[in-house]
């Protein structure tokens, strides 16, 4: 298909790809105005599998199960199955286009009881892109994609806890060569890695026994990506994400969970820079730092000091009801503050069970009344296909 040139102008306003928004304005730091983090390869923070995003996209302290790359390592320890893989399929601005899209592939290997590899792949496309110049002259067409490959390694180290470190290649290409404004562009690419770690433990409370989890994850700690020689070199979204579920069997038949994630960006946030003065910052702190020096600046940089840095914390939660392990019901909540993207939504999703497959769904309404806070998922059907041989080797 066709499209604007504006469509290429949205692409590169949402992967940052020149500067940390350096031109920001605010008459006071108490204002509260819009001042958001922006990030290259925002692809890397989406979601891509059904169950959690039927769960208000927390998965950190949840049950392990093929997924777990993404969200949190470190579970891949605990998980049953000797191996397993699943296929996701997220589309992506369905209500303005028809091609965009990510494509998830992940799946682990058990090598003992204490250790277990695995790798995923995720591809994100924005479909057919036409180039014109100022004119309004076709030019060229090109396709911009995004991927990510990564391998992990789990360990238990206990009975009830374990680590993982994961390393990843993010690969970028928007442009496909073309020049912007008369400055060539190139492909941008990064190498990160993950550490995350995952605690587990029956407890019982009252009369009830239950699971009590917690998980931690620090994800794409890497470096920055450009794509111009003569741009900026822009953060990739360096993610801490910790949360606990607790899991309970309600009778032989019946089990139910719930969850509770928090979120926040360890990149600078964008200071507030004097009307009068080029580049002088008048409150928060210079953006233009390291990647490591940038990590630790995140937890205290923020305009309006520690009452910004709160709002920067998302939170989601979520709870999943199995009935004979075989159907399952989801939902959950996910809250972002007004101020840093105002992303607000239910989610709603369902799971069925049988011998090897399983298959989930899930459901997203927005819910955010800000300018801001539509969410390209917004009653959107996302699909996730699980395959476990691990059953497959219990039927034979």
């Amino acid at each position: 298909m066709n499209k604007s040139i504006l469509i290429l102008a949205f692409i590169f306003l949402a992967n940052n790809l020149f500067s940390q928004s350096d031109d920001i304005n605010f008459n006071l730091p108490e204002s509260g105005n819009l001042n958001t983090i922006t990030t290259a390869v925002p692809f890397l923070l989406i979601s891509p599998d059904s169950r959690a995003g039927g769960m208000g996209d927390v998965g950190v302290a949840t049950s392990p199960d093929a997924n777990s790359l993404h969200w949190n390592p470190a579970k891949f320890s605990f998980v049953e199955d000797e191996v397993g893989f699943s296929v996701s399929y997220v589309p992506w601005l369905r209500a303005l286009v028809p091609d965009i899209n990510l494509s998830y592939l992940s799946g682990y290997q058990k090598i003992n009881d204490n250790e277990t590899v695995a790798m995923d792949l995720r591809y994100f496309t924005l479909g057919d892109i036409t180039f014109t110049d100022v004119t309004g002259n076709t030019i060229g067409q090109y396709k911009p994609s995004e991927f990510a490959i990564s391998t992990a390694y789990s360990r238990k180290l206990s009975d009830f806890f374990s680590l993982a470190v994961v390393g990843r290649y993010i690969y970028s290409n928007l442009t496909g060569g073309q020049s912007a404004g008369g400055i060539n562009t190139n492909a941008g690419q990064s190498v990160a890695a993950d550490v995350a770690g995952f605690y587990k433990k029956d407890i019982r409370l009252g009369k009830q026994d239950m699971n009590l989890a917690f998980g931690g994850n620090i994800s794409n700690i890497g470096n920055k990506i450009s794509y111009t020689e003569t741009s900026n070199r822009d953060f990739i979204p360096i993610n801490l994400r910790l949360g606990t579920s607790v899991f309970m069997d309600l009778d032989e038949y019946n089990n139910i969970s719930f969850a509770f994630d928090v979120n926040k960006l360890l990149v600078p946030t964008p200071p507030i820079y004097n009307d009068s003065v080029q580049g002088q910052i008048d409150f928060g702190k210079d953006p233009n730092v390291s990647v490591v020096s940038g990590i630790f600046q995140s937890f205290g940089d923020a305009p309006e000091g520690f009452k910004e840095e709160l709002r920067e914390i998302n939170f989601s939660f979520g709870t999943e009801y199995w009935y004979a392990d075989q159907f399952a019901l989801r939902a959950g909540y996910f809250f972002e503050d007004n101020t840093k993207g105002g992303r607000k939504f239910f989610t709603f999703g369902s799971g069925v069970k049988y011998n090897v497959f399983a298959l989930d769904f899930s459901y997203l309404i927005n819910a955010s009344r800000a300018i801001n806070g539509n969410n390209p998922l917004a009653n959107t059907m996302r699909f996730t296909l699980v395959f476990d041989f691990g059953e497959m080797e219990n039927l034979n």
